[in-house]
C-alpha cells in the first residue's frame, strides 16, 4: 500500500535509499516513523543523528546526492550552515537531521508516538543487522 512513485521512485525505495546514504556518512540512531496513517504530508519520517554541525552538512550532501542520482528531486531543504537541524523534503520521505542535543530537545519520536516506528542497525534498540532488511521485512507485513 504505497503512494504513486514521484519521479520514478516510490516511497519505500527513498527511504532504504536514505538509510543506506546516512549509513555511509557515519550518522548515529537512524530511526524511521511510518506516518502514512497518521499524516496526508509525507509517508515517511526518518531522524539521524550527526555528532556536528560539519557531519550534518554532510549527511544532507550525500542524502541529496543519492536521491538525484536515481531520479528524484528534492522539494526543499531548511536549516543548512551551522544549524543543528537540518530538513530534506524528499515529498513522500522527510529527512531530519539533528544533533544529539536538539533531537533530545525537539523529541520528534515522542510527538509521533503511536505511528509505526523503526531504528536503523546502529541504534540502541534494535536487534536487526540490516536496516533495510529490516524496512524490507516491514513492508512485507503490511502487503
Amino acid at each position: 500500500m504505497s503512494k504513486q512513485k514521484t519521479n520514478g521512485i516510490s516511497g519505500e525505495e527513498l527511504v532504504k535509499l536514505t538509510i543506506s546514504a546516512l549509513e555511509d556518512v557515519k550518522a548515529q540512531d537512524i530511526q524511521v516513523i511510518d506516518v502514512r496513517e497518521k499524516h496526508s504530508l509525507t509517508d515517511y519520517m526518518i531522524i539521524a543523528t550527526g555528532t556536528s554541525n560539519r557531519q550534518i552538512n554532510a549527511m544532507l550532501e550525500k542524502v541529496r546526492e543519492a536521491v538525484k542520482k536515481q531520479g528524484a528531486q528534492p522539494l526543499g531543504e531548511e536549516g543548512k550552515g551551522d544549524s543543528d537541524w537540518v530538513l530534506l523534503d524528499l515529498n513522500d520521505v522527510i529527512v531530519h537531521m539533528m544533533t544529539a542535543a536538539a533531537r533530545q530537545f525537539y523529541d520528534l519520536e515522542r510527538l509521533w508516538a503511536g505511528a509505526e516506528q523503526s531504528r536503523a542497525a546502529d541504534a540502541k534498540h534494535h536487534s536487526p543487522e540490516n536496516a533495510s532488511a529490516y524496512f524490507d521485512d516491514k513492508i512485507k507485513d503490511r502487503e
